[in-house]
């Protein structure tokens, strides 16, 4: 079976990492030949269906998907799917209601479709009852996006270790690429051209790690090396952060730009780029563009980072949380741009050979595929 029909499904109200992540997956699926529709939440125009589309995702519809146990909506939802499952291979859900809708209309049809479910964070499945059957008996396979995910699944005991399934990555390289030119944002910025960038995107918010990021430009400063460092992203927390740059007196280092429209060139100005939450955040998405866009990167041991990448080979890593290795780390690049250039090389070459979303696709389609036949066997 090389074209398949599927179906995946995501209830989310906002643009958070499973809706990118299942837009994602749809884009790669369908450039690969595939036959594919994504379910939104209806009502979400804006905030996620726009969004998707802008992606590239072709096909869209919508269920009602409720918020919490809402039995004459989902029943709804439930027969409405019940109804398309006829029309595809595979249905693939990435949160708790639409796995619920899916499990149950699969149940109530005759023509009951293999299931498939993504766990895009770090969060323990409690093993009630219920799941075990949500888990046990509905679903086919749940595909994680990272190998400490994963384990929460098999300790849990909900579904056999076999039909757990890591599948980190997922970037588009072709729109992020080395071949960016990110000089002309350099001059938006106000960052000189003989001055190293160092460049961080991330939310604003408390586990991100840019106190962090401030600590370390801190003790570069005292030590006298000054790069410029540029804080891409907004939230609640700019003022504090705003706070703790001003009292460090970094205000001609430091820069907050906010939201920018074209990412990839932003990150494409950067000479450093840095990941350092203080725990993971599951899917870890800057993660790889950094690595498609070839940028030399200094990231905090959790999460995908220490499961993907190898220390001084693909990036370098420090621990999460302490200013003075990250200002190390950091150091360490500012004075030696071969190692910038060969982390930037290898960095690439790791993302296109394992973690392209071409590659994700290909891996997720095999196992649609397997399963698709082996039920029909």
């Amino acid at each position: 079976m090389s074209r398949l029909r599927i179906l995946h499904l995501m209830s989310g109200r906002g643009w958070s990492s499973d809706a990118y992540g299942a837009a994602r997956v749809v884009v790669e699926l369908e450039r690969a030949g595939h036959d594919v529709t994504l379910c939104c939440r209806a009502g979400t125009e804006a905030r996620v269906i726009e969004r998707a589309r802008q992606m590239g995702v072709g096909r869209i519809v919508t269920l009602g998907f409720k918020s919490g146990f809402r039995p004459r909506d989902d029943l709804t939802d439930i027969r409405r799917l019940r109804e398309w499952l006829p029309h595809f291979d595979v249905v693939h859900v990435h949160r708790g209601k639409e796995h619920w809708v899916a499990a149950l209309a699969n149940r109530l049809s005759k023509t009951p479709r293999p299931l498939f479910r993504t766990r895009h964070i770090v969060h323990a499945v409690r093993p009630h009852a219920a799941n075990r059957w949500l888990y046990g008996t509905a679903t086919n396979f749940v595909v994680t996006v990272t190998e400490a995910i994963r384990r929460q699944y098999v300790t849990s005991g909900l579904l056999p270790p076999e039909r757990v399934v890591t599948l980190p990555g997922g970037v588009d390289a072709e729109e992020f690429h080395p071949g960016l030119d990110g000089s002309l944002l350099r001059v938006d910025f106000g960052v000189p051209r003989d001055r190293l960038l160092v460049g961080m995107v991330s939310g604003l918010r408390v586990m991100k790690g840019h106190e962090v990021v401030i600590q370390a430009a801190s003790v570069l400063a005292q030590d006298g090396i000054r790069p410029h460092f540029l804080l891409i992203g907004k939230g609640r927390r700019e003022e504090r952060i705003r706070e703790l740059i001003r009292g460090e007196g970094l205000e001609d280092q430091v820069t907050l730009v906010g939201f920018i429209s074209d990412l990839p060139r932003a990150m494409a100005a950067l000479d450093v780029a840095l990941y350092v939450p203080l725990e993971s955040d599951g899917m870890s998405r800057v993660v790889f563009e950094c690595l498609a866009l070839g940028r030399p990167l200094i990231a905090s041991r959790v999460g995908v980072v220490p499961e993907i990448l190898v220390d001084g080979r693909d990036a370098l890593l420090v621990p999460a949380g302490d200013p003075e290795l990250l200002a190390a780390a950091i150091k360490r690049l500012v004075a030696n741009p071969v190692l910038r250039t060969s982390l930037g090389l290898a960095a690439r070459r790791l993302v296109l050979v394992h973690y392209s979303g071409a590659r994700a696709a290909a891996r997720l389609a095999n196992l649609y595929t397997a399963v698709v036949r082996g039920l029909s066997a």
